[in-house]
């Protein structure tokens, strides 16, 4: 883990050459950008802040912030927002955040998001919106980040767009292709994507346990070894249509065809193998309508189906398992939702609406006898779970003069299943103060649900091999979450946030050693709480107009307890550090090439009663632009140093095991795109499958 220390190092060395010729004397801090001191008027022609507080959000001129990094898509784009964390997610002051584009929520799951996000260019991004808290009108909760795109509208008919192809290689090659086209007219406009993304893949992980049974300790060293392969398509066609400016009819149609087939290995203790085969299918009509005065409505229909099989061949101590089974997830969910705003005298608004949501969640699990193929009813599991829920809110916005501005909400919400039957109210307020500008002071508080997905709530068991074993967990309930922030901007560019976190009921996979058998199960709970509280900075730097520089530290607290965990409880407590930094340089401008160097470090922390070590990674990316900008091909090498695997661990009471992963991070990319007829690609709203498996 050493070699991630040169995270630090090329920090040092792309400064210390220059800062060796400065005098330690006042020039120093003119060189530091006047963090502490104000630079003589030439010095700071033509910079102005790349963020503004606005209505209670701050405002962020992204496509400025990223002109000179070799980012050539909207997801890479909003890595780079200042206080953004991507650490398996992405994360905005220690919370996960909500991507919403041209205002409206995207409710797709992450990972299909970040597809989607990925296919959007960065030429068509106008702005970049951020709130630690977002107002209910939003219908999401939380911090959140709005990204704004360009009109795609146009007097005369036009058509435009982007051709797409890349490579990647780890231990197996992954490939990309993309088209994308729009229409464009003063009234009607649409817009066409298909994506598809195939390749192979290859994990492995090592487990190294003590597991005591009965007073006896048995030994366990396993080494599994999976390949798959799989093909995703992704298909989009949205439509608008403008009966006057401010009165806007909005379609969308989307679809998602998957599927993976992938084979496993594990051999030491357990000789086990398993083929597994599954396919997933999404679609998603969606209506929209925006009217002059503020009024909102729309309702959404979401088909989700997911078979798959698997077979299971496995020795353990002379045991022999062999096991087929059939398992199905089919989603029906529908939403319907209305809003409405209304600008008021002495600058003040209101806004209230209502949104009702109800999912059908039909779901089996068969188990057959591997050589009669007869069903096995004790093992198998049919499920039909129902869901609604209600949620109305009301809030108001009110700018005090140039210098203060409050946006604040409240949102009552029922939550209905088998199960549950909640009443929740959620709170949020962003309050801004611009003393001068380039100076923002803001206050958030938020309070939000974190809902578990359906597989997860299911009463099934699933074998992964004879030793290891999933458990669904049908009394999971929602997570309530709040969270506070405080924000400081000096001078429209050094960040400093100080948070706190407090989830009740939170809840994570644990993996569990079970005292009666030679058994591991992971299995979902709920625990007592998670809290967390912290302090982060972001410092940007720039050398002329050749190197612009960012580094991230955050520091925080993280406590977990669950007095309640199988027949042991804990209450954990971890203190950890992240640094992040990246480093634009620009190698030429004629022809257009920039060299990007980033890295991240963390000094570990806790999940559960996981043990997560510490872990750091170094990137590098190489950009040519050309035929007048409408081209672009990227080299990228991803951990270079293959250090971001973490073996994770567990010492706790009885519980003894490590598993250590061993699957390529290291890797190359190589990518080309060119667009054409001043491509600008506009972006819908798309659909919630977070809770899908």
């Amino acid at each position: 883990m050493k070699r991630i220390y040169i995270l630090f190092l090329i920090s040092l060395s792309l400064i210390l050459p220059v800062s060796a010729q400065i005098q330690v004397n006042d020039t120093m801090f003119l060189f530091l950008d006047s963090l502490f001191m104000e630079l003589p008027e030439v010095m700071i022609k033509g910079e102005r802040p790349i963020v503004k507080a606005e209505d209670g959000k701050l405002v962020y001129d992204l496509p400025r912030l990223v002109e000179k990094m070799p980012v050539d898509n909207a997801y890479d784009a909003i890595r780079e927002l200042p206080g953004v964390i991507d650490n398996g997610g992405l994360q905005l002051a220690g919370s996960s955040v909500n991507l919403v584009i041209n205002g409206k929520v995207s409710t797709l799951s992450e990972d299909q998001l970040i597809e989607l996000l990925k296919t959007i260019p960065v030429g068509n991004i106008e702005k970049a919106e951020v709130m630690y808290s977002a107002p209910a009108r939003y219908q999401v909760r939380g911090p959140m980040i709005n990204l704004v795109l360009k009109s795609g509208g146009a007097e005369k008919p036009t058509l435009q767009g982007e051709l797409y192809t890349g490579w990647q290689q780890y231990y197996y090659e992954r490939l990309t292709e993309r088209a994308s086209l729009l229409y464009s007219s003063s009234k009607f406009s649409a817009d066409l994507l298909y994506s598809y993304n195939h390749g192979r893949g290859y994990d492995r992980i090592d487990k190294e346990a003590l597991h005591t049974v009965n007073g006896t300790v048995y030994p366990m060293n396993l080494s599994d070894i999976t390949r798959s392969r799989s093909n995703n398509h992704n298909v989009r066609l949205g439509m608008d249509y403008r009966f006057t400016k401010d009165n806007l009819l909005s379609f969308v149609y989307t679809t998602q065809i998957r599927n993976r087939n992938s084979r496993g290995v594990t051999t030491g203790t357990q000789d086990s193998k398993t083929k597994n085969k599954g396919d997933n299918q999404l679609h998603n009509i969606k209506m929209d309508y925006r009217a002059s005065f503020g009024l909102s409505a729309g309702a959404e229909m979401t088909y989700y189906d997911s078979p798959g099989n698997q077979e299971l061949h496995s020795i353990l101590n002379d045991e022999e398992i062999d096991a087929r089974y059939e398992n199905e997830q089919r989603i029906n969910k529908w939403r319907f939702y209305l809003t409405q705003e209304h600008t008021l005298k002495n600058n003040w608004g209101l806004n209230y609406g209502i949104n009702y949501t109800t999912a059908v969640d039909n779901s089996f699990q068969n188990y057959y006898d591997f050589e009669t193929g007869e069903l096995q009813p004790d093992k198998s599991m049919t499920a039909r779970r129902k869901e609604y829920t209600w949620n109305g809110f009301v809030g108001f916005t009110k700018s005090f003069g140039e210098k203060v501005s409050l946006d604040a909400s409240l949102a009552a919400e029922l939550y209905h299943t088998e199960v549950w039957d909640e009443w929740m109210f959620y709170p949020t307020l962003n309050l801004n103060y611009t003393p001068k500008p380039g100076h923002i002071l803001q206050l958030s508080f938020t309070s939000d649900k974190d809902y578990p997905a359906f597989w997860s709530m299911q009463n099934s068991v699933s074998y992964m091999s004879a030793y290891t074993l999933h458990y669904g967990n049908p009394l999971l309930k929602p997570a309530t979450e709040y969270s506070a922030n405080l924000t400081y901007i000096l001078k429209g560019k050094y960040v400093f946030v100080a948070h706190y976190d407090h989830d009740k009921d939170y809840s994570v996979q644990t993996l569990y050693q079970r005292p009666d058998e030679l058994v591991e199960v992971y299995k979902e709970f709920n625990s007592d709480f998670r809290q967390r509280f912290g302090i982060q900075a972001v410092i940007p730097l720039k050398m002329g107009n050749w190197l612009s520089s960012r580094f991230l530290f955050w520091g925080y607290h993280t406590r977990e307890k669950d007095s309640d965990f199988w027949d042991i409880s804990y209450d954990r407590r971890s203190t950890s550090f992240i640094a992040t930094m990246s480093n634009t340089i620009t190698l030429s401008t004629k022809p257009n090439i920039s060299l990007n160097v980033s890295g991240f470090y963390q000094n570990g922390t806790i999940q559960g009663i996981y043990d997560l070590p510490r872990s750091g990674y170094v990137d590098a990316s190489l950009r040519w632009s050309f035929a007048n900008e409408k081209a672009t091909l990227t080299l990228k090498g991803n951990d270079l140093f293959e250090t971001a695997a973490i073996n994770p661990k567990i010492r706790f009471q009885s519980q003894n095991l490590t598993n250590k992963f061993l699957a390529p991070t290291r890797g190359i990319e190589l990518s080309f795109s060119y667009k054409f007829g001043n491509y600008k690609e506009k972006k819908r709203e798309d659909v919630d499958t977070s809770r899908f498996k």
